[in-house]
């Protein structure tokens, strides 16, 4: 059975370094993290380890993650040969934003919905990056991926998730409903 995979990605410059989100094909991978729900595993993958990674992405029935239409899948393109608009995906921000009517970011959503958070900000990553501190880079990009995976579990089970309003801190049930994909025979 094909495989469902989780992942986000972390930069090494943001877009004031690349002249803003227009360039964002400028930006930089410096590390990407993955979950495997074949393998109920996670995993790394470092600028060393892109075949390993476009395969996955390849190989994958779907992959799931949080903006990633518009940032983590822009970034990757640049570094694989076949076409990654072609790889079957669910946003959960994408997914989220239609039922709510307005962007909401992961570490909100999550923690409101699931009582977990990120372990940081985007540019922590960037810092992290920039200081040679790999051990923490990972950590935070693993993090963001556990933290969408089990936001996108509890999607699946529940069809909701729970999001404040912003100037009440009213608590609002926001039904998010993720269809089945239709994967066609041939992607590549």
């Amino acid at each position: 059975m094909k495989d469902r995979i989780v992942f986000d990605i972390e930069t090494k410059n943001t877009f004031a370094d690349v002249g803003g989100q227009e360039n964002i094909d400028k930006l930089d991978m410096s590390v990407t993290c993955a979950y495997s729900y074949n393998e109920n595993k996670y995993y790394t993958f470092w600028e060393s380890d892109l075949e390993a990674l476009g395969k996955m992405l390849q190989d994958a029935s779907v992959v799931i993650g949080f903006a990633i239409n518009r940032f983590d899948l822009p970034v990757l393109a640049k570094y694989f040969k076949f076409n990654i608009d072609k790889v079957p995906r669910i946003d959960l921000l994408e997914e989220i934003e239609l039922a709510f009517g307005s962007r909401i970011g992961l570490g909100i959503v999550a923690e409101t919905t699931l009582g977990i958070g990120k372990s940081g900000h985007g540019l922590d990553a960037i810092e992290y990056w920039e200081t040679k501190n790999f051990e923490a880079l990972e950590k935070y990009c693993l993090q963001d991926v556990k933290v969408t995976k089990e936001l996108y579990d509890f999607i699946i089970k529940n069809e909701y998730v729970l999001i404040p309003k912003r100037y009440t801190n009213e608590i609002v049930k926001v039904p998010v409903v993720i269809k089945p994909l239709e994967i066609p025979l041939s992607l590549f």
